[in-house]
């Protein structure tokens, strides 16, 4: 798979050009190099391949995941001019990282054996612990960091033996090969086949954020340098639900009585724990972090209703949701470095608040502007992608009956409105600094990019429709 080999090419070569002296090369290379990647991720369309011994397919599907990935990943890196301009950082070693990070989602995306699965996801959560903790001198980053790491081991374990079952039982590693023995009516499936799969599934949705294995989410987003934040909050969440698709659909679609109502339990429970919570919240970042869980809530009704939709809506929702995040994230970077109206908290840490977004929209009405169209988009109201993406994964639960859990998603959606409502009302109602603040042209084209993306998705749903 010639993604895998560039991004861990064009990862060592970064890690060489920070030998320079001048750090402005090291910025547009990593972009080129994502560039590039995306463009050779595309040679293979309407084509099916077996890669690595036949433990890697790509095909259309598998594609579309990368390519989100992948520009997930160019919108983060072009926001991330600061690392470029602040002296104690490594941005060589950061943007090698995430090249590297990279590596490890597209194998979740593109697996066919559940080793390569693991190697993945190891891959990206490494790179995840090192970037969290990235900030060496924030007691708040470190702290973050080890938290992810210590709970991310753990269920790293409970994932390696819940394969190790599904081996056991099946005599396979192959997704294909247990999904004909998963298949076989004339085989009584083993407990182990049981139990395997739902500590497979404990290590996953711990990946992805969901309840009740999310409580490492809002102190790591709130840790971690807020750039790093919108990486993980997208690309994690982009891969990880690739995976599940893939695990359920080919594996398990054959036991989907036993397994689609503890995810729509699941989805349930997400979707209230990140929704109430988020409303409480102060702190910009904790508040996304919860709307982040609540996010995972709705993707995971796609899969619980998985059937001949699901495909569709969980790829529209994961565009829709990553370029809204980052968007808000990269504005949230501006304002957080250039605004002295933040709460500092008992450690002498400057913690990013709603006030800090107070008469936004007076002062730079692009900024405010692109803001309210994320925000509108993360709510679900209508002309956004997000929207859509809404409307898509709750034609799913339409199309399985599962009515009950469509009006919990309704429900929540409603609170989410709230604490969405509550940033934009801060930017146009409020009275907040004085100074401008100051965009450059590069990163203005950015956030521009991103608004584009989300209103064009917004009004005109079916360019996807087709395509995978």
């Amino acid at each position: 798979m010639l993604p895998i080999v560039l991004l861990s090419v064009f990862g060592i070569v970064l890690l060489f050009l920070g030998f320079l002296k001048s750090k402005a090369i090291l910025l547009p290379a990593t972009l080129l190099f994502l560039l590039v990647t995306l463009a050779v991720n595309f040679l293979d369309w309407n084509k099916t391949y077996l890669y690595f011994n036949d433990m890697l397919r790509t095909n259309n599907l598998s594609m579309m995941f990368t390519a989100i990935v992948l520009g997930s990943a160019f919108l983060v890196v072009a926001l991330s001019g600061s690392l470029i301009e602040n002296e104690e950082a490594q941005p060589a070693e950061y943007y090698g990282i995430i090249l590297f990070s990279l590596v490890g989602a597209v194998m979740m995306i593109a697996y066919e054996n559940l080793i390569m699965l693991f190697v993945g996801v190891e891959i990206l959560s490494v790179a995840m612990y090192i970037l969290t903790g990235s900030d060496k001198r924030n007691l708040r980053s470190n702290e973050a960091a080890l938290k992810y790491f210590l709970m991310g081991a753990f269920t790293t374990g409970i994932m390696l033996f819940g394969m190790a079952l599904l081996y056991g039982a099946t005599g396979s590693f192959t997704i294909a090969g247990i999904g004909a023995y998963a298949a076989n009516p004339q085989v009584g499936l083993s407990l182990l086949v049981y139990v395997g799969l739902l500590m497979l599934l404990i290590g996953l949705l711990f990946k992805v954020s969901a309840a009740p294995f999310h409580f490492w989410t809002p102190d790591v987003y709130d840790g971690a340098p807020t750039i790093f934040t919108a990486f993980m909050s997208t690309v994690v969440k982009t891969a990880g639900f690739a995976a599940l698709f893939r695990l359920l659909s080919v594996s398990f679609g054959g036991v989907y009585t036993f397994w689609w109502t503890i995810l729509a339990i699941i989805a349930a429970i997400t979707l209230v724990i990140g929704n109430i919570t988020a409303v409480y919240q102060n702190s910009f970042k904790r508040m996304m972090a919860y709307s982040s869980i609540s996010h995972a809530g709705y993707l995971l009704i796609g899969l619980a209703a998985l059937g001949t939709q699901t495909k569709q809506a969980i790829v529209f929702y994961s565009l829709a949701y990553s370029v809204a995040t980052i968007s808000a994230f990269g504005i949230l970077l501006l304002v957080s470095q250039q605004r002295s109206t933040q709460t500092i908290s008992s450690e002498g840490i400057a913690t990013e608040n709603f006030d800090s977004f107070n008469g936004l929209a007076r002062q730079n009405p692009f900024l405010g502007f692109a803001m309210t169209v994320s925000m509108l988009s993360l709510a679900g109201i209508p002309l956004t992608a997000g929207f859509w993406g809404k409307f898509y994964i709750f034609s799913t639960a339409v199309e399985r009956g599962q009515i009950w859990l469509l009006v919990v998603a309704v429900l929540m959606s409603a609170v989410g409105i709230y604490y969405y409502f509550r940033v934009i009302i801060a930017m146009y109602f409020r009275d907040g600094a004085t100074e401008p603040i100051r965009v450059a042209p590069f990163y203005q084209y950015v956030l521009l990019a991103a608004v584009i993306l989300t209103l064009g998705l917004g009004i005109a749903p079916g360019l996807l429709q087709g395509l995978f």
